[in-house]
């Protein structure tokens, strides 16, 4: 890569949140944000946590663009990173299947829903997926998949047992299939070893494109696909009630250095403010914030084409009811 080319990236990091601004409408609901995230050198250990609060949310935006530095990737790299990594504290419990298994959920011309069961799982399989009339058990891991013009392409996935999802935009135009990133988790969320949702059953529902969230500890939310273009995938969420006492929603990601990382830099609106502020993951403090964008201005060796992140439009739900 040149130098122009990379200062030209580095000189990028407001200009990275492009469609934030614009489809940032009036000001909504300022929701609380807690950064826990802490230094590791495992790549491949979810390091970054941005928690989200409220007593009044009922409904807010996630969307995944791409990084501005798309057009100019010349080499994408998905390969998992093991170096410094020690997973043998990890829990393993045992599943119903010796090898990874893998069936179709539902499928027709643009859209199929397929899901895996795996030998082992840090959690016990207790959450349903239920499409229409079909009820499956002991799924770890539920993938939707999309038609597009090179074929099918991967844009969701999510793991029943312990409420972790990723989205990702279709790829452009011309370009192979990009790479999953960050995570989020959206429900009452606690910690067992890692934060996590208990998640009771998903349901979803192909013609509306929409998932209806049942969690153990009560409530229920909707997730609804509302767009996944070549240019960004949006989800929007609604509560049957707000979840106060615990966040609502959560960033995991990674972040070793700023070339070795899913996520390396934060923006937000704050109330009263009229512009971004922004700042590294690592050192972000956090506060009520309106709108928040994670991402990265300069390319990463790891999951390099991996989107950026946007939760927003936090708002009390009155048009869900």
């Amino acid at each position: 890569m040149s130098r122009l080319i990379l200062a030209s990236l580095l000189a990028l990091p407001l200009a990275a949140v492009g469609g934030l601004v614009a489809s940032a409408c009036a000001e909504g609901l300022a929701v609380d944000v807690r950064n826990g995230s802490e230094p590791v050198l495992c790549a491949e250990k979810d390091n970054v946590t941005l928690d989200f609060t409220s007593p009044d949310v009922r409904s807010f935006r996630i969307e995944a663009t791409h990084p501005p530095y798309i057009g100019m990737l010349a080499r994408d790299s998905f390969e998992a990173d093991w170096t410094e990594c020690d997973l043998t504290k990890d829990p393993a419990h045992a599943g119903d299947v010796k090898a990874p298994t893998r069936q179709t959920l539902y499928e027709e011309p643009s859209l199929w829903v397929v899901g895996w069961r795996m030998p082992t799982f840090w959690r016990p399989s207790t959450a349903t997926v239920r499409i229409g009339d079909r009820v499956e058990a002991g799924l770890h891991l539920v993938q939707v998949w999309m038609i597009r013009p090179m074929g099918g392409e991967e844009v969701l996935v999510f793991y029943p047992q312990d409420g972790y999802w990723r989205i990702r935009p279709k790829a452009p135009e011309g370009r192979a299939a990009t790479a999953f990133g960050t995570s989020f988790l959206v429900g009452p969320i606690e910690t067992e070893m890692r934060p996590i949702v208990k998640l009771k059953e998903v349901a979803f529902d192909p013609k509306l494109m929409r998932f209806l969230l049942t969690f153990e500890r009560g409530g229920s939310a909707r997730i609804t696909m509302s767009a996944v273009t070549p240019d960004k995938h949006v989800l929007d969420v609604t509560f049957d009630e707000p979840i106060a006492g615990r966040p609502f929603a959560a960033l995991r990601s990674m972040y070793i250095t700023e070339f070795n990382n899913d996520v390396a830099r934060v923006a937000v609106r704050t109330p009263g403010m009229p512009g971004w502020s922004e700042s590294s993951v690592m050192t972000f403090k956090g506060g009520k914030v309106t709108d928040l964008w994670a991402g990265r201005a300069s390319v990463s060796r790891h999951n390099s084409s991996s989107p950026d992140m946007v939760l927003s439009r936090f708002g009390r739900g009155e048009e869900g009811k």
